[in-house]
């Protein structure tokens, strides 16, 4: 057995260790004297991590065959400004995303019907996620 003085933020413990595979049997050792022990301050929980919440449920899943006008770069939905069905002509302005500070239009590349809706005001978008789907 060895014995050791352990201190803990700033109250000292007596422990005693036992070698493993020692020959002596821990009876045969005479008991050390116990140390005076303070109580040892009762550990803080921590606060548990806030729920991440869950993203928007698409809108709408984009068809087979329809195009699929994704966004250009990250950024929060601002405004969604057409409908599942509604006929779009090119240049018309489908939804605006912010990004750094700035709001950009996203237009229709083409005349057309709007097959999905993919997003909702207020979601967040990475570069590359589709957004709106035209027939």
């Amino acid at each position: 057995m060895k014995h050791y003085t352990v201190k803990v933020n700033g109250v000292s413990y007596q422990v005693e260790v036992e070698e493993a595979g020692s020959a002596a049997p821990a009876a045969a050792a005479a008991p050390a004297a116990p140390a005076p022990v303070a109580a040892a301050p009762a550990p803080v929980a921590p606060a548990p991590a806030p729920a991440a919440a869950p993203a928007p449920a698409p809108v709408s899943a984009p068809p087979a065959g329809s195009e699929v006008i994704k966004a250009p770069m990250p950024g929060t939905i601002i405004e969604v400004t057409v409908q599942l069905g509604e006929s779009v002509t090119r240049g018309q302005v489908l939804c605006i995303l912010e990004a750094m500070k700035m709001e950009n239009e996203i237009v229709a590349p083409r005349d057309g019907t709007i097959a999905a809706v993919s997003v909702t005001k207020g979601a967040s978008v990475n570069a590359g996620d589709p957004m709106i789907s035209l027939a």
